[in-house]
Parts: structure tokens; sequence; C-alpha cells
């Protein structure tokens, strides 16, 4: 008998030859819910279609606020101050970055940080010619497209990451107010201070890379005529949780964006195990809402990471203590359909802090050898916040918008390209790059490889 037909089923006794129905057990009272505890926010998950009333009415049940319902993907984001909302919820159903972070386990680790760059310390005046200076644009061949197009304004890129200077002299023209959002709590916030950033200058330098432009220091991004929005995801600590991810990737395929960015990998894990309890909820969620996005025509791309090793080949989390298996993966790049960037230095070859594997191009991201003086930094020149206009920064976080900037012009040139499609053209048009002899752990032929998957982005091919 099952479990529900077992509840149902009334209990008899024999008394004194008759039969009677016991009465049934009176039911303690539920525990009153945690009024005083830190309030933490979780994602869960419920079958997509799933009313928003009923949605509401669990949460409520199991001592938790609604924060936000993206009903077509059948995600909520719940807060609650309750130690165990998770167990109440299920734990396959609901995982808390944040809560993971603030554990024991969590504290005793420094702060992993959302934007892993590596930065260098130089930073350059706005003035002058800074596209001697940009060695990065030349590899992709980004000049040369500019002169025959700079993208359509019917484009806009998605930038999720620590929010975008709407008021930098490269960027202010392309930023678009009206298309940006803030998404730290997991709901969109339009208001404009909550898309612009605060501690870090990470998302305006990942912006400038796609699309700055500013005559007056001879700065020019890959694809200028293209629109962009700020999706700001990174928290002031650094944190991307899941829900902030939810709800960027839901936020561009409701506004129509062809392109995000995304230079990031979701916090506190590295992988995420669909397996394992909490992870799973955050890898269906985020699963869930990228290919909601894709269905709704974006092409999300991602960095691949810079922790150096074959994403392919690990056995541990370097963050957390659980074995990593192929359930697991790093997200958003572990998601089908998204585009996974590795990094390149001056010379061409894999940057040494690029993670490889599974990698579908490369771009340039920089690196620490040593380059002739006239190229400028050894690390990609683009847009900065805090301490000058302009600075560089190293980092398959800047190898990716520089794809990102590269898929935007195909996007402009062919209006309502499927994602599918637009990342073919993206990776159809990139340059084969060989596994070099002393690149040992580089396995395959030219046209797809483990470190530079179908090679290295070409602006100027994306444009003819």
């Amino acid at each position: 008998m099952s479990r529900l037909r077992r509840m149902a089923a009334p209990l008899v006794l024999a008394v004194g030859g008759g039969l009677f129905a016991a009465a049934p057990a009176a039911e303690a009272a539920p525990a009153a819910c945690d009024t005083t505890s830190t309030p933490y926010t979780y994602v869960v998950t419920y079958q997509p279609g799933t009313r928003a009333s009923a949605v509401d009415k669990e949460l409520a049940a199991k001592c938790g606020t609604k924060v936000a319902y993206y009903g077509e993907i059948g995600v909520a984001i719940a807060s609650s101050r309750n130690a165990d909302f998770q167990q109440k919820i299920g734990v396959y159903r609901a995982y808390s970055g944040g809560k993971d972070v603030a554990s024991a386990a969590g504290a005793a680790r420094s702060s992993l940080g959302a934007v892993r760059t590596l930065e260098d310390t130089r930073s350059v005046a706005a003035a002058g010619d800074l596209s001697a200076q940009q060695w990065d644009m030349k590899a992709i061949h980004a000049p040369e497209a500019n002169k025959k197009y700079q993208g359509s304004r019917s484009v806009t890129v998605g930038v999720l990451d620590s929010g975008i200077d709407a008021t930098h002299p490269a960027l202010k023209a392309a930023v678009s107010p009206s298309e940006s959002a803030g998404c730290i709590t997991g709901a969109a916030d339009t208001s404009p201070a909550s898309w612009a950033p605060t501690t870090s200058d990470h998302g305006t330098h990942v912006a400038g890379t796609i699309a700055g432009k500013d005559p007056a220091a001879g700065f020019t991004g890959i694809a200028p005529g293209v629109k962009l929005a700020s999706v700001k995801v990174v928290n002031d600590d650094g944190y991307i949780f899941p829900e902030s991810a939810v709800c960027g990737f839901v936020w561009a395929a409701e506004h129509g964006f062809p392109v995000t960015n995304n230079s990031y990998y979701i916090d506190p894990g590295m992988f995420f195990c669909s397996k394992e309890p909490g992870d799973a909820a955050a890898y269906e969620a985020v699963r869930r809402a990228i290919q909601y996005s894709t269905r709704h025509g974006v092409l999300n791309v991602s960095a691949a990471g810079n922790s150096g090793f074959d994403t392919t080949a690990q056995t541990t989390d370097p963050n957390r203590p659980h074995p990593v298996d192929s359930s697991c993966g790093i997200l958003p790049k572990a998601i089908d359909g998204v585009v996974t960037v590795s990094s390149v230095g001056y010379a061409g070859t894999k940057s040494s802090f690029s993670n490889y594997g599974s990698i579908d191009v490369t771009a340039p991201g920089g690196d620490f050898a040593p380059i002739p003086p006239e190229a400028g930094p050894s690390c990609p020149l683009s847009t900065t916040v805090f301490g000058g206009l302009y600075g560089s920064k190293c980092g398959t976080s800047m190898a990716s918008p520089h794809a990102a900037g590269v898929a935007a012009l195909i996007a402009s040139r062919f209006r309502g390209l499927p994602p599918q499609l637009l990342a073919k053209v993206l990776t159809g048009e990139a340059d084969p790059v060989k596994c070099a002899s002393a690149e040992t752990e580089c396995t395959g032929p030219a046209k797809n490889n483990s470190y530079y998957g179908h090679g290295l982005v070409n602006a100027l091919d994306a444009v003819r």
C-alpha cells in the first residue's frame, strides 16, 4: 500500500464485539517562524507554470517570503530567517549561496569573489592616442572591422557584471538606462543606483571592450555602434549568487538582448553538481533561466575561468569539499548553448591562467609575459572607474567580451539570427589556432581543440 493510502486508511479497532474508528492523535502546533535571525535569500524550484498564489502559500507555510517569482521557468526567489528553511522546502529544491558563504566552512575561507580578474597596476591617462596600446583589438582585426561596420543601435548587449559607469566618456553614448537593471536581490530593480558600479569597475572595463568609443582619447571597442545594458549581478562583496544570475538571464530574455556577456562564475562553488543537495536547486534554477533566454533569442557568452586547469578533468571543487563528476559544472558556462571563451596573451598562445578543456573560441585576455613597450600593457586596456578613466586587466573575464563584441557585430548584420546560428557564425569565422608542440595538454585539431576551441575570434570576418 502506498504511503498516501496508508495515511488515508482509518484505524479501526474491535472493542467488546463492536467496531469504532479511533480519533486521530492531535498534531503538535507548528513552531513559530524565526523573526530575529539574519535573513538569507534562496532560489526555490517549482514546476514551470505553477501559480504565484501556490508559491506564496507554500513559502508562507514554511517561514519564507517571496522576493520574486519567474513563473515561466518555475523559479522563486525567497527570503527566510529560519535556519531550517531549506529542509522545510526540500534540500533538492532550495539553495542559498549567501547562507553557504556565511556558514562555518564559508567563514573560514577568504572571500572568493565572483569577479576573478588578474589586474596589473598600470593605469593610463585619458590623453593622447590610446589606440596604439590596444594590441588586443589589432589581434582580432577590430580596427579594420570598425572602418567597415560598427554595429547597429537596434542591438543591445547585456553586460551581466558589477555595473557600468554610464557617465564615462567612452560609454555614455552606449549605455541604455531604460534596458538596465540591478539584479542583486534576485528581483529586477530599474533605479539607476541599482545598476551603477559601487565597489568594482570590472563591468565598466568589460563594457568598454564591447562597445566603448572615445575619439578624444583614441579608444575604440569592438562594436561601438551597439547599445549596452548594465545588468548588475555582482554584489558589493564580489559574489554572484544563483538568484542574481537567474534574474539577469530572465531580464535579458524579456528585453530582447541578442547577446549577453558573463565574465564570472556563480558563487560560492566553482562547480555546482546537479545531484548534490542544495547544488541541485541552484544548478536547475540557472539552467532553466539560461535555456529560457536562449529560447527567447539570446546568445550567452561566458569566460572559461582563471584557475589554469582542464575543467573536464577536475575531480574536486577548489572551493567546496565535495567530489566533482560528470553531473557537475562551472556555471554558467556548463549549460548547453553558452559560448565558452578561453584567453590568449600578446603572443597569441593560451594565457597561463586560462582554464581549458571545453572551449568554443578564444580571445585576448592578456598575460604577464613582457611585450614591446609601444604595444601597451600586457593586459588588455579598457575603460575603468576608480583611479582613472582607462586601465588594464588580465583574465578570461577580458577575453569573453571580445567574443561578445564580435557576436554583437554579427547580430547587427543579421538581425533576428537565432542564437544557435549566431554561435555557429562566431565559431565558423574564428581563425584556427594549432596546439603548439610545447602545449602538451592541448589536444585536438587546429579547428577545434581543448585550448583554443574553434580559434581566435575575428571581427573583420564577422562584418565582411
